[in-house]
């Protein structure tokens, strides 16, 4: 799941965009790179997140570094959010 991309479903962040930066058998931690950075995650339950499959390349490039644990920047993060809310994906 980690570099995926997922939307909370409910609390006062409902529809928010984040991507998973890390995972555990109960619990994701996201980021968006502006309100939530890297460096301070949101921890949410499973249950409570949407993973969406749209996908490009900002996306895989990102997925690859998290998958390799290498720094990610929140520039890179947030790009890659608004890259995918303005449609240019590949389903």
């Amino acid at each position: 799941m980690v570099g995926m991309l997922a939307a909370a479903k409910a609390g006062h962040d409902k529809d928010t965009l984040y991507i998973i930066i890390e995972e555990t058998d109960e619990y994701v931690w996201l980021t968006d790179g502006k309100y939530r950075p890297v460096a301070k995650p949101k921890k949410k339950n499973k249950k409570h997140i949407q993973i969406w499959k749209k996908e490009n390349e900002a996306l895989k490039e990102l997925r690859q570094k998290l998958e390799a644990k290498e720094p990610v920047r929140d520039e890179e993060i947030k790009r890659t959010i608004k890259l995918i809310k303005s449609g240019q994906v590949e389903e």
